[in-house]
């Protein structure tokens, strides 16, 4: 197996323009992202209609309405483990700090994936988007997933079109960083790295022992 290692330095420097943001506004842009998906579309979907819920509650969210807030809690925890210690946010505690912010390309290449097997692989084991993007190129596909996607939305991008925030995790706001949201779109800003801008905003949450995840 071929790792591709670039040389970029763990210790990352500051994220710029760190505003905090109340945890709600995370849920409801994790929400809008899967909404957006066509592999989890339906789930979502499903769930609104199973509870007689309307999709606009995620689409044209009111974060003042706490019964709403709480509902979406409760879907992005049935369907991604939030706040259950489960699936994507296994290990993330419920004391994050999340915060809008802006990402430089060289912050984003040493964005780790979260620890899937399938990013795993598909990164040469290195957990990192630039390695993955070169093994597409390199025409690597693995567990028999087609690399259609990521190309799709890297043309999207040369195209004009803009991507939702990333969502980031992080034990601090000088540690290493890890993927919670958007696999995907990191991959593709990194086949079309010209269309990176040179500041990108992202949503990043910290907690003690994040970079570990």
């Amino acid at each position: 197996m071929i790792v591709y290692c670039y040389d970029y330095q763990w210790d990352m420097s500051p994220l710029q323009h760190l505003h905090r943001i109340p945890e709600e506004e995370m849920v409801v842009t994790f929400l809008r992202m899967e909404l957006a998906s066509p592999r989890f579309e339906q789930t979502i979907l499903a769930i609104l209609q199973r509870d007689g819920r309307n999709r606009s509650m995620i689409d044209q969210p009111d974060l003042t309405n706490a019964v709403d807030n709480r509902y979406r809690a409760q879907i992005l925890g049935e369907h991604r483990g939030y706040g259950r210690d489960e699936d994507v946010f296994t290990s993330v505690p419920p004391d994050v700090r999340w915060y809008r912010a802006q990402a430089t390309k060289a912050d984003l290449a040493q964005v780790r994936y979260i620890d899937y097997d399938y990013w795993t692989e598909l990164s040469g084991v290195s957990r990192l988007a630039v390695d993955a993007a070169e093994r597409i190129r390199q025409g690597i596909e693995v567990f028999s997933v087609g690399n259609g996607g990521f190309w799709y939305l890297a043309a999207a991008l040369r195209a004009g079109s803009s991507f939702p925030e990333l969502i980031l995790v992080g034990a601090d706001e000088r540690g290493p960083l890890i993927l919670l949201e958007g696999h995907v779109r990191l991959t593709a800003y990194f086949l079309a790295p010209e269309c990176i801008p040179p500041l990108l905003p992202v949503i990043v949450g910290f907690a003690p022992g994040l970079d570990q995840k």
